[in-house]
């Protein structure tokens, strides 16, 4: 790495970090910490979700899961229309109407305070996992670049992202994400174009190679059978749905947004706005790893076999070796901005939740007084930021040994959700729920996924699911059981 690249990182990374805490307001409240005051323009606000949505993740893991198969994974992407259509319709009004900016509250009304417990827990676990991932993926280039230990990029680019996700609040965050957003995405089109126009035959030679690759077609969105226990196009669809539905109905990511959007009709804007901007971008760094692919078969340049192994490093190793001086330093600092984005968005809303669905409910006394009890409440969700960081620091030091990212990601974010969207489903419906019914289907649900998550690794009797399914069978199950345990113990009391 030349020092003019270490210069542009260095600059960006600090700069980010700077920004955010320029938001640092002395005497604001724990309420426009967590909301951001409902006064971010729609389209920023849409960027964020956008940012959210595609971190180092998608920068790295995508593109490693297109070099090593196909676009088996981008019919994920197909799926965020319906969800972005819901969310715009139904869920947008309806959080912003609400009352609390915290998703799970409207759950506690419903079903009691063990609902909304169960379904803030999940979330948390979700967004711990989430936060492991990508810090873990921010760390590889380093590790490419200059050979800087994985431990340590990972705990210091931890900490910076705490510091002005932790001072700045959610105001610093959108902000920073929308900034990010934009550079990430002009990255990823300069690097492209570096790679189709390197190509000996002209920039249609990767679309010839990798379309008759030996290993099959790289451009294929998987088999169209009906076999649930691998990664068929079917499967990827229907976990599309039902993730997308849930971030965009009940995770706390999102339905912050929604409350930082000046109107309803800039919140509404933005769900759509964020989420259909993600299917060509997500497209594009698909399209990334089938380039990636036939550059190297092509052989442009050589690809070490220990480096072809860990599909996951090959655009790494691709931007240290095939990027001119540079741009470089442009591609690492816009791979940082994603998941910078990505990591702030999950503290600062993992510790808005922490305020509102435990300290508060369960600590609401102390502070004697409102002065008193609204400095108390700033300090607990800054250091909730901390704790939650630090923890998913923690968990991206237990990932180092994880093959595809992706994989991994996406089963931890199916077991984790429990099934909480059937929950806010059943909260949802015109018919009255019983409040035992809907405890009785979240333990089936549990019991449904614990089954599908643990059946291979114990060879458990009876059938094997994808652990995409999770989510999905969870999901049905919690709605389901709910729904008819409602309809039986009506039948019995009468």
């Amino acid at each position: 790495m030349q020092l003019i690249d270490f210069i542009i990182f260095i600059v960006f990374t600090l700069g980010v970090v700077v920004f955010g805490c320029s938001f640092f307001k002395k005497g604001s409240s724990a309420d426009e910490f967590t909301s951001a005051g409902h006064s971010i323009p729609g389209w920023v606000v849409g960027m964020s979700i956008f940012a959210t949505y595609v971190s180092s993740i998608s920068y790295i893991g995508y593109p490693g899961k297109a070099f090593a198969s196909n676009w088996n994974a981008f019919v994920f992407s197909l799926s965020i229309p319906i969800a972005s259509y819901f969310a715009a319709k139904y869920f947008v009004p309806f959080y912003r109407h609400s009352g609390s900016v915290s998703a799970y509250t409207f759950l506690e009304e419903r079903f009691g305070a063990w609902a909304r417990i169960y379904a803030s827990a999940c979330y948390l676990l979700t967004q711990i996992a989430r936060m492991g991932s990508i810090l873990y993926l921010l760390a590889v280039p380093m590790y490419i670049l200059m050979g800087w230990n994985l431990h340590v990029v990972i705990i210091c680019t931890s900490i910076g992202i705490i510091i002005y996700s932790m001072m700045g609040g959610l105001k610093a965050v959108i902000w920073a994400d929308a900034i990010q957003g934009i550079i990430l995405i002009g990255g990823a089109l300069l690097c492209l174009g570096i790679l189709m126009f390197s190509m000996p035959e002209g920039p249609m030679q990767t679309f010839d190679m990798a379309i008759h690759s030996p290993e099959g077609n790289k451009f294929s969105l998987g088999a169209f059978t009906s076999d649930l226990t691998t990664s068929t196009f079917w499967v990827c669809l229907i976990y599309g749905i039902f993730i997308n539905l849930q971030n965009y109905g009940i995770d706390q990511n999102y339905v912050q947004r929604y409350h930082a959007a000046k109107t309803d009709k800039d919140a509404k804007f933005s769900a759509l706005f964020g989420g259909y901007l993600f299917i060509p971008v997500s497209a594009l760094f698909f399209l990334i790893g089938s380039a990636l692919y036939s550059y190297y078969t092509a052989g442009v340049a050589p690809l070490p076999e220990e480096i072809a192994q860990k599909p996951d490093y090959v655009f790494p190793y691709f931007i240290v070796n095939g990027l001119p001086i540079g741009l470089r330093g442009l591609l690492i600092a816009s791979i940082f901005a994603a998941g910078m984005s990505t990591v702030s968005t999950s503290v600062t809303s993992a510790a808005t939740i922490f305020l509102t669905d435990y300290w508060r409910p369960f600590f609401r006394k102390i502070g004697r007084s409102p002065e008193n009890h609204r400095r108390l409440e700033l300090t607990v969700v800054r250091l909730s930021s901390v704790v939650v960081g630090l923890l998913g620091a923690i968990v991206a030091i237990a990932m180092l040994s994880v093959e595809s990212i992706i994989d991994a990601w996406w089963t931890l974010s199916s077991i984790f959700s429990g099934g909480m969207l059937g929950l806010f489903l059943l909260g949802c419906i015109p018919q009255k729920i019983n409040r035992p019914a809907a405890l009785t289907g979240c333990l089936c649900g549990i019991f449904v996924i614990g089954w599908i998550s643990l059946a291979d690794m114990w060879n458990l009797p009876g059938i094997h699911l994808h652990p995409y399914l999770a989510i999905v069978l969870g999901t049905c199950i919690i709605f389901l059981v709910g729904f008819f345990a409602t309809i039986l113990l009506k039948k019995t009391k009468n």
